[in-house]
């Protein structure tokens, strides 16, 4: 019973950002739980490469692709692409992202346009193009990648704050547009985690120490701490949730 919960099986999965960080971690978890995964980042030999791998583990098909998921006409080219090679999208994961540190007042407007294009308008217009097919077959599990900051106040991070919690809010409407078509659409929000993204606070120990202090369990999240809850969001098992935003962060917004 508990395995067919969680089993993936002939289910097709596409993961944008899925070249490194958390968009991989996703990727390889989604294939291990028997997912066709297709991945997608801005450099098509990236996505090959790493879908190449996900493959000769998992044992799963796979498919690699390169897209700027900010332009409408790369999404078209992409989703026609996944489902020549896999099939319909059944479970779309957004990791696409950037973050941009710093001060509001030295915060220019190409550096808003350019954090919010890729972390707000690429998770929408990949999902406005997928969410049509999941609605017609009755069946989806959609997870946008938004973040413990919608709930928690940093200095230095207006811009990127203000796309992950616009991200609640897209992730809040679809689920409403598409909860009578059994698509059920989430926000995995994380706390501090060891990604390439925080690469900057890790790299001083000093800092990376006084950036968790403030933390209930005192450390820095491991990526692999992220896998259950992406699956079980992406699973049979998450029938009856949508429009939740689920936070893995150590307790980082209990304080």
């Amino acid at each position: 019973m508990f395995d067919e919960l969680f089993d993936l099986s002939a289910r097709v999965a596409l993961v944008t950002g899925a070249s490194r960080g958390l968009g991989r971690t996703f990727a390889e978890t989604l294939a291990r739980a028997g997912a066709h995964v297709a991945v997608c980042s801005r450099s098509s030999d990236h996505a090959a490469a790493v879908a190449r791998e996900i493959a000769d583990f998992s044992g799963t098909r796979t498919f690699g692709a390169g897209a700027d998921v900010t332009k409408k006409a790369d999404i078209q080219g992409l989703l026609s692409s996944v489902e020549e090679e896999l099939g319909p999208v059944d479970i779309l994961v957004t990791c696409a992202g950037i973050n941009i540190r710093k001060d509001t007042q030295e915060l220019t407007e190409q550096d808003w346009d350019t954090l919010v294009d890729s972390n707000l308008k690429g998770s929408f217009l990949v999902a406005q193009a997928i969410l049509p097919g999941m609605r017609q077959r009755k069946q989806g599990r959609i997870v946008f990648l938004g973040s413990a900051l919608s709930f928690i106040s940093i200095a230095g991070r207006a811009a990127y704050a203000s796309s992950k919690t616009a991200i609640l809010g897209l992730a809040r409407t679809l689920a409403l547009e598409a909860a009578r078509d059994n698509v059920c659409v989430n926000a995995l929000c994380p706390g501090p985690f060891t990604t390439p993204m925080n690469a900057p606070l890790l790299e001083d120990e000093r800092n990376s120490r006084a950036f968790v202090s403030a933390v209930p369990m005192a450390r820095w999240g491991n990526p692999d701490e992220l896998r259950g809850m992406l699956l079980y969001l992406c699973s049979p098992a998450c029938s009856y949730q949508t429009g939740s935003a689920v936070l893995v962060d150590g307790g980082w917004t209990v304080v």
